[in-house]
């Protein structure tokens, strides 16, 4: 009785089967075309700059990839938006304040980042930012980046910090004033194409 139970079951599955692969095959509709991404255009490379300046403290530094740039994002809590000073600006060689001294920054173009706030306590001195002169931003991998190469702290000089961040050549950059943030933007091309 078992025996013939399980021989019928047999027969039902490989019924089943021979019908499935003898029904003719149905062709999923085509997938739509992935949409190409409009990068913004327009930004240029000139120099770029915002007259402010704040108390508040830069307490880190961050950056993250988009389809058409490369973003560096300088956090400092507290800030309005339009306390927040900056000087963003190409320059052949980043140079520390106060002291002269000549940062190394990898990449085929260096981008000089000021921002006008300190990135240690204005009442004690402390920093607030834990960086070091001459030394890669602490907390920033710029693996697989498409433009950024490279991310130093230069230091933090009477109320101003000063960065520099090395990109793969001289691109179109814009910069955003957002309520305790700064936003530095560099694109991928020129063109205004993702790839």
């Amino acid at each position: 009785m078992i025996q013939s139970r399980t021989i019928c079951a047999t027969v039902v599955l490989l019924g089943a089967t021979l019908a499935t692969a003898a029904a003719p095959a149905v062709a999923a509709p085509p997938a739509a075309p992935a949409a190409a991404t409009a990068c913004p255009t327009g930004w240029g490379s000139g120099d770029k700059a915002a007259g402010a300046a704040t108390a508040e403290s830069v307490r880190n530094v961050r950056t993250g990839r988009h389809d058409c740039y490369d973003r560096m994002v300088v956090d400092v809590p507290g800030a309005a938006r339009g306390d927040l000073g900056y000087s963003v600006r190409y320059v052949d060689r980043l140079h520390q304040d106060g002291s002269g001294r000549h940062i190394p920054v990898s990449g085929g173009a260096v981008l000089e980042v000021r921002v006008t706030a300190p990135a240690y306590d204005p009442g004690t001195g402390a920093a607030t930012y834990p960086a070091r002169a001459g030394r890669p931003l602490p907390g920033v991998d710029l693996t697989g980046y498409r433009t950024f190469r490279d991310a130093r702290f230069a230091g933090s000089f009477e109320g101003d910090t000063q960065l520099g961040l090395g990109v793969r050549g001289r691109l179109p950059f814009r910069v955003q004033q957002l309520d305790g943030h700064l936003v530095i933007d560099v694109a991928h091309t020129w063109t205004g194409a993702a790839r």
